[in-house]
């Protein structure tokens, strides 16, 4: 049976530095889980690690300004997934965008869906019973798997008929039941990722956060037209290059949002059963990853 290693937790905890230690002993390659490092010239900030020994697949593949969604993250995931499976080697999904990792594992749902305004907007003004009719051509069975009150619901029948005629198939939505996963979640207590997020930060300061975000204003990606509006570590210096804050209050909101998402990424991966969980502040642990995995893998 297939296997896949998941290396999952927050910010600042050592994931890739685990993963790459893992593939070594196991001839593994690392697919990346990060929604933000798919994107070219965003290096420093988003902490692109980089190894030279070990393969790390969904780096650098779409434009700051392109649309790029957990679908199509899906998409390329599988298609590396399987092609390291091929070479006879262990994928290992590293990251802390628990929303890629569980569409990969789980399959898609409708979560990569997104809004198709084109289709709303020619369905506005629509009858209830003209919705129901095209939802009923387009896709019988989700029709009649509504309940009465849905039915009557002019949006939830706009956004079902959006899910159906979005494509996506079957082998998409639903879970891959051949996988044997494991999946290996990292933390610390969150004084301990404060620090070491902090730490971090400064030291992205320091190899050039500054310089990185002029370069992509220079080539035309702004706030409102890419992703460095809506980037924890690139949105923070927007203010600052209006003359609003100065480097030193652009830190501290960068650290403070840093802090406000490991909190939420701890939350989220928390809910999800199965995650074998070990803290990097207690002694031995990466020995008793590696004796979990080998066992596992074996």
């Amino acid at each position: 049976m297939n296997k896949i290693l998941i290396i999952c937790g927050p910010t600042g905890v050592g994931k890739t530095a685990l993963a790459v230690k893992l593939a070594k002993k196991f001839n593994g390659e690392i697919v990346s889980a990060d929604s933000r490092q798919v994107y070219r010239g965003m290096d420093i900030i988003t902490g692109k690690d980089l190894s030279d020994e070990i393969k790390i697949w969904l780096l650098d593949i779409a434009a700051p300004d392109e649309k790029f969604n957990v679908a199509d993250y899906y998409k390329l995931a599988w298609q590396v997934i399987t092609d390291i499976w091929q070479r006879g080697k262990l994928p290992i999904i590293v990251g802390g965008t628990g929303f890629y990792i569980k569409a990969v594992i789980e399959g898609l749902g409708t979560m990569g869906i997104g809004p198709d305004w084109k289709l709303r907007n020619e369905l506005q003004g629509r009858t209830v019973l003209a919705l129901q009719e095209i939802l009923v051509r387009l896709d019988p069975k989700r029709a009649r798997r509504m309940n009465a009150s849905d039915k009557k619901n002019p949006r939830r029948l706009v956004r079902a008929i959006e899910i159906a005629g979005s494509g996506l198939t079957l082998e998409q939505k639903r879970p891959n039941p051949k996988i044997n996963k494991l999946f290996i979640g990292l933390t610390a207590p969150y004084k301990t990722l404060y620090e070491r997020i902090d730490q971090r930060v400064d030291e992205r300061v320091r190899m050039g956060a500054e310089e990185e975000v002029k370069k992509l204003l220079a080539k035309r990606y702004e706030w409102g037209n890419s992703v460095l509006g809506t980037t924890i570590g690139y949105r923070e210096w927007q203010e600052y290059f209006q003359g609003k804050l100065s480097k030193e209050e652009v830190i501290k909101k960068w650290q403070f949002a840093e802090h406000n998402y490991a909190r939420r990424q701890m939350t989220w991966f928390k809910k999800r059963p199965g995650i074998k969980w070990f803290d990097i502040e207690k002694g031995g642990w990466q020995e008793k990853v590696e004796k979990l995995v080998k066992s596992w893998y074996s």
